[in-house]
């Protein structure tokens, strides 16, 4: 897929219209996030009516954003001139709040980066090659003219840390890195994102690896752990995260794919994929219905968590084989 950014029209259309809403996936990520609050507090700064919603609101680690106490976590009330969607590849993804937007929205503005982009809505900000949702608001940001304060520029470099998860995928490059100066210079605290977004973690994290350690399997190039919601239960965790413990097995000399099946209250399995430079995980979540990049990605299927495993690890012997023989 080629981009498809239609920046005029994207403009046109913000300057035009008096409410705005951002929405974007649910069970946000940093680039979620990042997009989201970089966009609105920019648009705000510009005296535009912009509100923002994600479904459950923003997650505690990114909670030392700018502007989070302003996203709302459900939309009740209210209609808008034009809504955008931010870094959700389809119109499912951006849950109860982007369902709703959608019918009390008069136009919608479709900004995104992956390449399995339904080409929903109106106006399209649809680039690919673009390593994050943040570094396409970065550009039309820059195509509107105008500042981009030290808030905004935060929300928009926690995008780029978290979705090339510290600029270690291979989709990086030198403009990536420039990027990052802007930002940086206008006052960006990389240091900080690093820290919060990759480094820190709560106890209660470790407390759930300490019961899902035992689950962990290493066979041919791919490490995988199970996720209980007994697990969750006892670590006082909900089943919004696995505590970044895919990024932790990737890690793992000897892996060159990394899986973790978190099972769900509603008898179905959540997948987080992570893989080496060379072995693609984004084919294997797109065929389960689910997206992501090559070297991360994510899923949700029905069914137990056996029946689930029983799909899907044939899948990812599959992503091996692929990558070991281009190698």
């Amino acid at each position: 897929m080629t981009n498809k950014t239609q920046w005029n029209e994207a403009t046109e259309a913000v300057l035009g219209a008096e409410s705005i809403l951002v929405v974007t996936h649910v069970k946000p990520d940093g680039d979620a996030i990042g997009s989201l609050l970089g966009l609105t507090l920019a648009l705000r700064e510009r005296g535009l009516n912009v509100d923002a919603a994600v479904d459950g609101g923003v997650p505690k680690f990114l909670e030392y954003l700018s502007g989070t106490e302003t996203v709302y976590s459900k939309l009740t009330v209210s209609k808008w001139d034009l809504m955008i969607s931010v870094d959700a590849s389809d119109e499912e993804r951006t849950g109860l709040v982007g369902a709703y937007g959608r019918e009390h929205s008069g136009k919608i503005i479709n900004l995104d980066h992956h390449a399995t982009n339904t080409f929903f809505g109106n106006i399209y900000l649809v680039a690919p090659e673009s390593v994050s949702a943040t570094e396409i608001v970065y550009d039309w940001l820059v195509h509107m003219g105008g500042t981009i304060s030290q808030s905004a520029a935060a929300a928009l470099l926690t995008g780029l840390v978290t979705d090339t998860i510290g600029f270690r995928t291979s989709n990086v490059n030198p403009r990536t890195l420039e990027i990052v100066r802007e930002l940086m210079l206008l006052g960006a605290p990389l240091h900080e994102i690093i820290q919060r977004t990759l480094v820190s973690r709560d106890y209660n994290d470790l407390e759930l690896w300490k019961h899902v350690f035992p689950s962990i399997e290493l066979k041919d190039g791919i490490i995988s752990a199970v996720v209980t919601q007994t697990n969750l239960k006892q670590a006082g965790l909900d089943d919004m995260t696995d505590g970044g413990l895919v990024s932790t097995l990737i890690s793992v000399e000897e892996a060159k794919i990394a899986v973790v099946f978190k099972e769900q209250s509603d008898n179905r399995v959540e997948m987080s994929f992570r893989s080496v430079v060379g072995f693609d995980v984004s084919a294997v979540a797109f065929a389960l219905g689910g997206g992501g990049h090559k070297q991360a990605a994510g899923a949700t299927v029905e069914g137990t968590m056996a029946e689930v495993q029983a799909q899907v690890m044939p899948l990812l012997q599959i992503a091996l084989k692929q990558g070991e023989a281009l190698g």
